[in-house]
């Protein structure tokens, strides 16, 4: 391997074969190529794209770089994946509807940074649960529960990691195929048979428009789809956030009054959504989706899950046990109105500046700040109403209270904007 003769045939232009692209990156995890020569070749691939093809031989060999998890031995092995929002607390929502239905959800989640929430942060909001499992109780669970959640394990696709902590410094995280290798790479080492994609298109997403979203989910479909899986997407709005809650033990709250038929409309539709197309790809009945939701069948299969994985299970009947922050700030509306938007940016960034997100990875957080969101786009609202409320206490609350006040945007009539914008199936 020349690995200069590798950057200069990307920076012209060229494919690389999968067997070049293995022996570069197998090379540079062992530490045999330094960071300034794959930094290097980062931009090139910033600049000079990658072929669909030269993209899904990328995603198999960061899968292959480390542990796979097999899970051909469970009936119905599925995952669902976001690409990361405001307000997301659909994990919490999708997975207990399709392990009441009968699929096995064993899967691996992340942590948060900056304004998106991480499941395995929301999670830990319930007294004792935990996602830190040998690959043995995992396994177990899955069998026994059907659903499990893990934190992300460092032994699954180890190569994305180190790829993405220098695209986080050479400002090489923009690519769309360096963004779609990495998600992919780890959905197929998690070993999945059918994924459903939610990729969050608007202001508080990666992906601000439509176009960029459709061309991030085809590409992730193609990179399933040559690797035997089946994939879909739905293309979803973060215009807005989702739901009323934004944080982590009020988002648990949210998701299990979801569960119990009492949540916001946006969720408990988004949530069925994907569901419903991860039980159509695998040759289920759609409407089980509903049926599971409504019939309770998914609440008490969160319950297990909880109770499974060391959680308090009876957050579910007594939901207030999930502590808040005790202090509370409200926003009222200037005048009487219709509102016309919520910024999902504003009111992440509000969130975070509570001290309910992290700027660097590892850093601590408070679960129990964030924001409720009394009101939603297309509300009317009279003057001196309460929009929306803030849970804290007392960090960073001025900067909070400023954001949440440019979030909200009144008018004297305003519709409800679709939340589904597309769905591409493989």
């Amino acid at each position: 391997m020349n690995p200069v003769a590798f950057i200069e045939a990307k920076r012209d232009g060229h494919a690389h074969s999968r067997e070049e692209l293995e022996a570069f990156l197998s090379a540079y995890l062992r530490g045999e190529i330094p960071d300034y020569q794959v930094s290097a070749w980062l931009m090139a691939v910033f600049w000079r794209g990658m072929t669909p093809e030269e993209t899904t031989a990328l995603t198999q060999v960061m899968a292959d770089s480390g542990h796979r998890l097999d899970l051909s031995a469970y009936p119905h092995p599925v995952d669902k994946h976001s690409s990361g929002g405001v307000g997301d607390k659909t994990t919490l929502v999708v997975t207990p509807i399709l392990a009441a239905c009968g699929c096995t959800v064993a899967k691996m989640s992340g942590r948060g940074l900056a304004h998106t929430g991480g499941t395995i942060d929301k999670l830990e909001s319930v007294p004792g649960w935990s996602g830190d499992l040998s690959e043995e109780r995992f396994h177990e669970l899955a069998r026994t529960v059907g659903l499990v959640i893990a934190a992300q394990s460092k032994d699954l696709a180890p190569l994305d990691g180190k790829l993405y902590a220098l695209r986080d410094v050479t400002a090489t995280v923009d690519s769309l195929p360096l963004i779609a290798s990495s998600i992919m790479s780890k959905k197929l080492a998690a070993g999945a048979r059918t994924i459903v994609l939610d990729v969050k298109v608007g202001a508080g997403a990666f992906m601000k428009t439509l176009d960029d979203a459709r061309r991030l989910a085809q590409t992730m479909i193609a990179i399933g789809k040559g690797a035997g899986r089946q994939v879909r997407a739905v293309l979803s709005s973060m215009e807005r956030p989702l739901g009323h809650a934004v944080g982590h033990a009020v988002e648990v709250r949210e998701a299990i009054a979801t569960l119990r038929g009492e949540g916001a409309e946006d969720l408990r539709e988004l949530a069925l959504a994907l569901a419903a197309e991860v039980l159509e790809a695998e040759g289920k009945d759609p409407a089980r989706a509903r049926e599971a939701l409504e019939s309770g069948a998914a609440l008490a299969k969160f319950r297990e899950f909880l109770q499974a994985q060391g959680g308090d299970a009876q957050v579910v009947e007594e939901p207030e046990r999930l502590e808040l922050a005790p202090e509370v700030w409200e926003l009222k509306a200037p005048h009487d109105g219709a509102v016309a938007a919520v910024d999902a940016l504003e009111v992440g960034l509000g969130v975070l500046a509570l001290g309910g997100g992290r700027v660097k990875k590892g850093e601590a957080i408070d679960l129990g700040v964030g924001a409720w969101l009394a009101k939603k786009p297309g509300d009317r609202v009279r003057e001196g109403e309460v929009l929306a409320r803030l849970h804290h206490r007392g960090k960073g609350l001025e900067e909070a209270a400023e954001r949440l006040g440019r979030a909200y945007r009144l008018a004297a009539e305003a519709p409800n904007p679709p939340l589904i914008l597309d769905v591409l199936r493989g």
